[in-house]
């Protein structure tokens, strides 16, 4: 039985999961990094607007920073396997940190700017999949899952927070706005270089492949097995309809305000509403509902998230798009750190970095699309109509793909098998968790083979 299946059937508490040193200092590291982007992308995304007017370009600067997943995030995710996850992460913040500080420098022409930050937002994919692998060898059980949904949460407390503070300093000082930014990266990498022990990739091979190969592998794990495949599809279609509101908040609060000032707290508050709702519903579902019954609310909450937007058909006013937008907000917070800590317990410890460049992939990949999509639609018919149309085909795509969502047993079953298949590789040399590379002997390929095949064989095992 693995580790979080014995584990006592209750929810975790916030102070065992701030009990440990190190998830303190990443919690404190990945706080700062969200507050200063999302201060940089309200920024952006309101100057452009300001400047051109047009709805596809507001929403083409918006969806700029989701382009390095389009371009090759789960290639870069991969490179997180090459190093320490110490090592990655403080070598992507400060690269981040001068690129964006060359943003910064006054008279940068608006391509050039838009090249720079699209430089930047490189660093996002190795970074992030170096923080998400590292996570589980410092949380372990529902302590992990308690620790998702506070990172979910606190990352909407950074949205809401550089959404209004980007929004109000874009009319008078943008520039500020980016070196913000860069502050915020500088001190993050402190953070991690000082708070983080030395940990290493789990049970990876001993000689390294092209990265193209090794992207594959994740890949064929992910895409590969029933359990992982039905979840990142729910992750995938939630994500595309989720992101609509922020992404054209600029041009609905044109549609709604009467003036400049009006617009900018119009927009500010159409983009934190869904902050606000997954505050609220990470804090209330990890905390006070039992993770058996997280688990059977995963449907539900999936099917939610876009219903809650389809009342903005009716054209409603701005406190109504507020209440909307956190109704959508806490639905996504019920289902996503629940679904998260599923897919981690059903996939090999080896590939986490891998398939979460996948699964982070494939979400800025969807959210960036939707946005552009919807951009181009709202230059043709209102914003209210497309929100509210959009959101409607998504409750209905989404309440037929949850009819085929697994059941507890398929879940335990897929999580036992990862534990067995990382029991196998540990057996033949697998790395230990902190510290000093002890490579596995199994070729790779045949381990990603065996990720699949493993559910499939202990779970035959188990209904025998």
């Amino acid at each position: 039985m693995p580790e979080e299946a014995a584990a006592p059937e209750r929810p975790a508490t916030f102070r065992e999961v701030f009990a440990s040193r190190e998830y303190r200092y990443l919690f404190s590291a990945t706080l700062l990094s969200w507050c200063g982007d999302y201060l940089a992308k309200a920024a952006v995304t309101a100057l452009v607007f300001a400047q051109t007017r047009s709805v596809v370009l507001s929403a083409a600067a918006f969806a700029l920073s989701y382009l390095p997943w389009v371009a090759g995030g789960p290639l870069l995710a991969a490179m997180a396997e090459h190093r320490p996850f110490r090592t990655v992460m403080v070598t992507s913040d400060l690269l981040r940190a001068g690129l964006m500080c060359l943003v910064a420098l006054p008279g940068m022409p608006v391509p050039a700017m838009l090249a720079l930050l699209f430089a930047t937002a490189l660093g996002n994919p190795p970074f992030e999949a170096a923080r998400s692998a590292v996570l589980p060898q410092i949380l372990t059980g529902d302590r992990y899952v308690v620790g998702l949904s506070l990172h979910s949460s606190t990352s909407q407390v950074a949205q809401l927070a550089g959404y209004l503070g980007g929004a109000a300093l874009a009319p008078f000082y943008p520039r500020l706005a980016l070196l913000l930014n860069a502050a915020t990266f500088v001190v993050s990498a402190a953070l991690i270089r000082y708070g983080i022990a030395d940990r290493r990739p789990i049970g990876l091979p001993a000689q390294r492949r092209r990265l193209l190969a090794e992207t594959a592998d994740g890949f064929r794990v992910v895409f590969g097995t029933r359990v992982l495949r039905a979840i990142a599809v729910v992750v995938f279609a939630s994500m595309l309809f989720s992101i609509v509101p922020e992404g054209l908040a600029a041009a609905w609060a044109a549609e709604l305000a009467g003036s400049d000032s009006a617009r900018g707290w119009t927009q500010g508050l159409i983009m934190v509403a869904k902050p606000l709702g997954v505050i609220t519903g990470s804090l209330t579902v990890a905390r006070l509902i039992r993770p058996d019954l997280r688990r059977r609310l995963v449907p539900p909450f999936v099917v939610l998230a876009p219903l809650a937007l389809v009342p903005a058909l009716a054209d409603p006013g701005v406190w109504a798009l507020v209440l909307m937008g956190m109704v959508c907000g806490a639905a996504i917070a019920g289902m996503l750190p629940t679904a998260n800590g599923l897919f981690v317990q059903a996939l090999p410890a080896g590939y986490r970095a891998r398939a979460y460049g996948v699964m982070q992939g494939g979400m800025q990949v969807i959210q960036g699309s939707a946005v552009l999509v919807t951009g181009v639609l709202a230059d043709r018919f209102s914003v209210p109509a497309v929100v509210g149309w959009w959101s409607l085909a998504g409750a209905v795509l989404l309440f037929v793909i949850v009819l085929r969502w697994p059941g507890g047993d398929e879940f335990a079953k897929a999580a036992a098998a990862a534990r067995a298949l990382e029991r196998g590789a540990a057996g033949t040399g697998g790395a230990p968790p902190v510290v000093g590379p002890a490579p596995a002997r199994v070729p790779p390929r045949q381990m990603a083979q065996t990720a699949m095949d493993g559910h499939r064989g202990v779970a035959g095992t188990m209904e025998r």
